[in-house]
């Protein structure tokens, strides 16, 4: 990411996707297709205690609004582990909040505990490079594919098909039509759209779909490997 701030120190995406890690592999298990799983997923989604967490978010969420053009706008996904702390970094970094947008995910894992609510949300948070900003909002786009109605900031999108992975897989992939709708909404054709955590490429994909340019960034080279197999094809 730096390397791309030297050689654009302006800013040069229109809109960021970022899915960061959420650090919740922590020894515990879930229920995925009736079998009981760990949550690990590897190093990277490992805590190093709050302190270096948040410095993390801190860092990538700086560069980030260094990269984005005066007008562009950004996506975090996050649940209620990390999206309070990356919210309110967001703001001290100068960042205008537009939406805390609810993803419900339809066929939730169960809750093996039964001793709290079941989870079956994400949030994603969408915000522009501060409140003068004139970002890009495809209101008629989002009207008409909700059947002529405004569309809320509750989305109900299946979890990835079994066809989105059957190149490879990531363990915290999204479904491509959760990064069409966002890209959809939040940019133009030829934009430029970027993915600091670019995992197996669904955000690439679908901007490519939809004729916008894609650059993304990915430190783990088996899942960058996926996402050029995923782009290639």
């Amino acid at each position: 990411m730096r390397r791309i701030l030297d050689k654009y120190p302006n800013g040069c995406f229109d809109m960021i996707f970022a899915d960061p890690p959420y650090f919740l592999s922590n020894g515990g298990f879930t229920c995925q297709n009736g079998q009981m799983v760990s949550v690990n997923k590897g190093d990277w989604d490992k805590s190093q205690g709050m302190a270096a967490d948040m410095a993390f978010y801190e860092e990538w969420l700086g560069l980030c609004y260094a990269l984005l053009k005066p007008n562009g706008s950004i996506w975090v996904c996050g649940t209620h582990h990390n999206i309070y702390l990356i919210g309110y970094l967001m703001q001290t970094l100068g960042y205008h909040i537009l939406n805390n947008i609810t993803w419900e995910k339809p066929n939730p894992p169960p809750n093996l505990s039964c001793r709290f609510f079941t989870h079956s949300t994400e949030t994603l948070l969408w915000a522009k490079k501060g409140k003068r900003a004139k970002h890009t909002f495809q209101y008629d786009v989002m009207k008409a594919q909700n059947g002529g109605k405004q569309m809320k900031s509750v989305w109900q999108i299946a979890p990835p098909a079994a066809s989105e992975k059957t190149l490879g897989k990531h363990p915290t992939q999204k479904p491509l039509a959760l990064l069409e709708r966002c890209i959809q909404a939040a940019s133009n054709p030829n934009d430029w759209i970027f993915d600091p955590f670019m995992g197996s490429g669904t955000t690439g994909v679908a901007a490519l779909k939809h004729g916008r340019n894609f650059c993304g960034c990915e430190i783990n080279d088996e899942f960058f490997e996926l996402a050029k197999k995923r782009l290639q094809t």
